[in-house]
């Protein structure tokens, strides 16, 4: 008999209510995109933290990770995603992978998904989560400050940590009329939009924010080309 059994509790119910608790609470702090609001609904944030924090994982707050990381909270991601505006079909780069739960949101968005990781263990690790879960979704271990060049131009660009400026190849990448979301500055930071048109970006506050910050540099490719 299981634990859950054991105390009477049904672990798989209460987090459907959490999540929709969760929905609720980014509703009050402004998210009104229905699309969003539904994939935050059916995508299990729990899955895609450590056991240890699986308690927590429908609070509003980011959450350690490992390996230095941390998954966002929910809030952020829900205005990242608002934000770029994505549809069916779009095609999507999301530069840090983690542990893969903005991945799983996107792939819900019905976007097709280009996602990078730069820690071994983390795109390990995503790579089975969401297959487990039977997301679809192309993951690469590397570095993603240089973007996918080989699947550009994408309609959306999502980076998850902070650079001082936001690196060069994700704006030649950005289709036009596309979004790059991303968190810009050191000691205070701000999560921006940049939309493109033509030759000219331009540039959007969303909200301030505060990521790890971004590792540029060579790191060794595995994954689908």
């Amino acid at each position: 008999m299981a634990a859950g059994e054991l105390s009477g509790r049904d672990p798989a119910t209460e987090y459907r209510r959490d999540r929709r608790r969760l929905v609720e609470r980014l509703r009050d702090r402004g998210v009104s995109d229905l699309a969003v609001l539904h994939a935050f609904d059916i995508v299990p944030r729990h899955a895609f933290v450590p056991e240890v924090m699986r308690t927590r994982a429908y609070e509003d707050v980011p959450l350690p990770v490992g390996h230095g990381q941390t998954i966002s909270s929910p809030t952020i991601h829900a205005l990242s995603l608002e934000q770029a505006r994505i549809g069916p079909g779009d095609r999507v780069l999301e530069v840090g992978t983690g542990t893969g739960f903005q991945t799983a949101l996107l792939a819900a968005l019905g976007a097709a998904v280009y996602s990078i990781e730069r820690i071994a263990a983390l795109y390990e690790a995503a790579v089975q989560t969401l297959r487990r879960l039977g997301v679809e979704a192309r993951l690469m271990h590397g570095d993603g400050s240089r973007g996918w060049p080989r699947h550009a131009p994408f309609r959306a660009i999502i980076v998850g940590a902070a650079a001082a400026r936001p690196p060069e190849p994700l704006f030649d990448q950005l289709a036009e009329g596309g979004r790059l979301i991303v968190p810009v500055g050191t000691r205070r930071q701000e999560l921006r939009r940049y939309t493109r048109r033509g030759d000219d970006f331009a540039r959007e506050t969303i909200t301030g924010a505060r990521f790890v910050p971004l590792v540029e540099g060579e790191a060794r490719g595995r994954g689908p080309e």
